[in-house]
């Protein structure tokens, strides 16, 4: 007769050794905890983010087939109007294959036009879509991307945001269209997460340096899917956050675990002078993947991962759309 197995229970990094040398850790508050979680049921998924093309994609998927690294969500960061429609395609064909959602992002950047503010001191506007032109730019590349099957969108703007999902409520994008927000705008407090939330976003990327205690301050206002870079890129600040990961997923679920790469140059927007550093890149983020989910297993917090190709975040407050 075979005993079925056990798992080990969940432990923090050090406790024991620390506990032995009269460094024990205090207790976790069960208050701290987050009372959500995805309809699925997890509590935590995957992305890889910052896949510039199909042959960025290639390699991640080989890649996370090698190392045995699930991908809910693979995410693009030079958006949909740096790729052609064939591409688009040949994205979307791959990533339902493998069971990964696709994220594109959309439209004009206030860093990318011709708007001086955001290279002033204070940053100004920042990431935002400036004017009327820049809004329909988003507009169109989300109509595109929706044409040609993409249903997750990347955003970098609260009106761009309200628009997008007053076209899904209506029905000229597909009602299962899912809206990200972008980490380059991402809210750092609960209030302000709870307001992208009623806006239309179905995850919100919240920056890494937020503390574990912010995270429980979120939960107790918003049951929005979190997306977390684990490791930052440098100008999202290049923090590593991998030994909090077990603490992140109790305290922000339901959570994105986003695997991505410090010390690495930017490659917004994408072209082919850039492409090996963005295969070498695509490459290293799925090892990373490798690294925090074999920390996950070795603190025995492993267990809750939604199961594979879970894309949908359940049930959200809204403003309601009163144009």
């Amino acid at each position: 007769m075979v005993s079925e197995s056990v798992p080990a229970p969940s432990r923090r990094p050090g406790e024991a050794a620390l506990a032995s040398l009269g460094y024990a850790l205090p207790a976790d508050d069960p208050a701290d905890a987050s009372p959500h979680a995805f309809p699925d049921g997890g509590t935590w998924r995957t992305e890889i983010p910052s896949v510039e093309g199909p042959e960025a994609l290639a390699t991640v998927l080989k890649e996370a087939t090698r190392l045995d690294v699930p991908v809910h969500r693979i995410s693009q960061g030079s958006g949909v109007w740096m790729l052609t429609d064939g591409e688009i395609a040949d994205m979307v064909g791959a990533c339902a294959d493998a069971g990964a959602e696709l994220c594109l992002f959309t439209g004009p950047r206030g860093t990318w036009d011709i708007g001086a503010s955001t290279r002033s001191a204070s940053g100004g506007a920042g990431l935002r879509a400036r004017g009327q032109g820049a809004l329909a730019g988003c507009v169109e590349d989300a109509l595109r991307a929706a044409e040609l099957g993409v249903r997750c969108l990347l955003v970098a703007d609260e009106g761009v945001l309200w628009l997008l999902h007053r076209l899904r409520e209506r029905g000229t994008l597909p009602a299962d269209t899912t809206f990200k927000v972008s980490a380059l705008v991402g809210p750092v407090n609960p209030a302000s997460v709870s307001v992208h939330e009623r806006l239309g976003a179905d995850s919100v990327n919240i920056p890494s340096d937020l503390t574990l205690e912010h995270l429980t301050e979120i939960r107790r206002v918003s049951g929005v899917p979190l997306d977390f870079y684990l490791e930052a890129p440098d100008d999202l600040g290049g923090y590593v956050r991998m030994y909090d990961i077990a603490e992140l997923i109790r305290r922000g679920a339901p959570i994105y675990l986003k695997f991505g790469l410090s010390k690495a140059p930017g490659i917004y927007p994408y072209g082919g002078h850039l492409r090996e550093l963005t295969l070498q890149t695509a490459r290293e983020r799925v090892r990373r993947g490798r690294l925090a989910l074999d920390l996950l297993a070795r603190l025995g917090a492993d267990r809750g991962m939604s199961p594979p190709g879970a894309r949908l975040p359940g049930p959200l407050r809204r403003f309601s759309d009163g144009g």
